[in-house]
C-alpha cells in the first residue's frame, strides 16, 4: 500500500506534521523596521518643511488669502482658477518666467560642460590634487554676499572687467544693463556653484573602468577621443544628476538677483519667478498670487526634469 505525500503548494504552507511555518511578516512597517526608525527623523523633516507647505501653498493659490493677526478669524473663500488668471496676466510675471528661462538656457549648459571637462582634467592631476580640488570648491561654501560684494567690484561700471574691455565695454555696464544683467547672473552662479559639480564628476569618474581608456589608447584613440566615447557615455548617470539639480537649484534663483541687482532691476530684467513672489507675497501681501506663481513654477520645473531625464537616458 503506497502512502501519498501532498506537497506544499508554492507560497502556501505545509501540511506535514512539525513542519515549521514561515514568519509572518508585519507589512505596515516592512520588512526592515529598524531601517524604517532611522528614517523616521528625516521624513518628519521632509514633511514638515517640505510636504506641508507645498500643499498649503496649493490651497492659498485657490483661495482669496492674505495675512491676518494671529488667532484672527477671517473669511478667505474659494476664488478656483482667478489667482492664476490675475497673476499670469501680468507682464511682469510673464516675464520673470522668461527670465529664468534665459538664465537656465546659460548656466545649465554652461554647469555641464565646464564641471565634466574641469572633473576629468583634476582626475588627471598628479601634484597638488587636493589643493586644486578645494581652490574649485571654496566659492561654493562661501556666503553669497561676499562672493557679491568681490562681483559688484568686477563688473561695475570702473570695474576691473571693464578697463580690460576698455571700448568693447557694454553701456551701461553689465549689471544694470537690460541684455546684459541675466547673463551675467547666470555666469555668476555657474562660476559659484561649479565646486559642487565637479565633485559630482569626480566621484562618478572613479566608478569608469581604467581598462576601457587602454583599450581606448591600444586602437589609436587621442585624448579627445577617449573624452567623448568613454568619459561622457561613463558618467552619464551623474550628468543627468547635474541637469536635475542644476535646473532646480536655478528655477529657485532668489539671492544672486536680490543681491546683484538691487531686487530685479533695471525694470525687472533680472526679476525670476522666486523673487516676484517673495515681492508679492511678503512685501505687498498678495499671498495668494504668490502661490500661484509658485505651483506654476513646481509644475514646469517637473515638467523639464521629466524631459532631461527621458531623453539624457535617465533610466538606463
Amino acid at each position: 500500500m503506497s502512502t501519498t505525500i501532498k506537497l506544499p503548494h508554492p507560497g502556501g504552507t505545509s501540511s506535514l506534521p512539525g513542519a515549521a511555518r514561515p514568519p509572518r511578516r508585519h507589512r505596515l512597517l516592512g520588512r526592515n523596521p529598524l531601517g524604517l526608525l532611522f528614517s523616521a527623523p528625516y521624513l518628519v523633516f521632509v514633511l514638515a518643511v517640505f510636504a506641508y507647505p507645498l500643499v498649503f501653498a496649493v490651497y492659498i493659490a485657490f483661495h482669496d488669502y492674505f495675512f491676518s493677526a494671529p488667532g484672527a478669524t477671517v473669511s478667505r473663500p474659494f476664488v478656483g482658477l482667478q489667482n492664476f488668471v490675475d497673476a499670469f496676466t501680468d507682464p511682469d510675471v510673464i516675464r520673470s518666467f522668461g527670465n529664468v528661462g534665459i538664465f537656465l538656457i546659460i548656466n545649465v549648459p554652461l554647469t555641464v560642460v565646464l564641471s565634466l571637462v574641469l572633473a576629468s582634467g583634476l582626475n588627471r592631476v598628479t601634484h597638488l590634487r587636493a589643493f586644486y580640488r578645494v581652490a574649485y570648491y571654496i566659492p561654493y561654501l562661501t556666503a553669497s554676499v561676499a562672493v557679491v560684494a568681490v562681483w559688484l567690484f568686477l563688473f561695475n561700471g570702473s570695474g576691473l572687467v571693464n578697463q580690460i574691455l576698455g571700448p568693447l565695454a557694454p553701456n551701461p555696464s553689465w549689471l544694470i544693463n537690460s541684455h546684459w544683467a541675466m547673463p551675467s547672473i547666470a555666469l555668476f552662479v555657474t562660476w559659484k556653484q561649479m565646486g559642487f559639480y565637479i565633485l559630482l564628476y569626480l566621484a562618478a569618474l572613479q566608478n569608469v573602468p581604467k581598462e576601457l581608456y587602454e583599450a581606448a589608447s591600444t586602437d589609436g584613440a587621442g585624448g579627445v577621443r577617449q573624452f567623448f566615447s568613454v568619459t561622457v557615455p561613463g558618467v552619464r548617470p551623474a550628468t543627468v544628476l547635474v541637469l536635475l539639480v542644476s535646473t532646480v537649484t536655478g528655477a529657485n534663483l532668489f539671492t544672486e538677483p536680490y543681491l546683484l541687482t538691487n531686487g530685479g532691476g533695471p525694470n525687472g530684467a533680472s526679476t525670476s519667478p522666486v523673487l516676484l513672489m517673495y515681492q508679492r507675497g511678503i512685501e505687498q501681501g498678495h499671498p495668494d498670487e504668490a502661490s500661484a506663481i509658485g505651483v506654476v513654477l513646481v509644475i514646469l520645473v517637473l515638467v523639464i526634469a521629466l524631459l532631461q531625464n527621458r531623453f539624457a537616458g535617465g533610466r538606463d
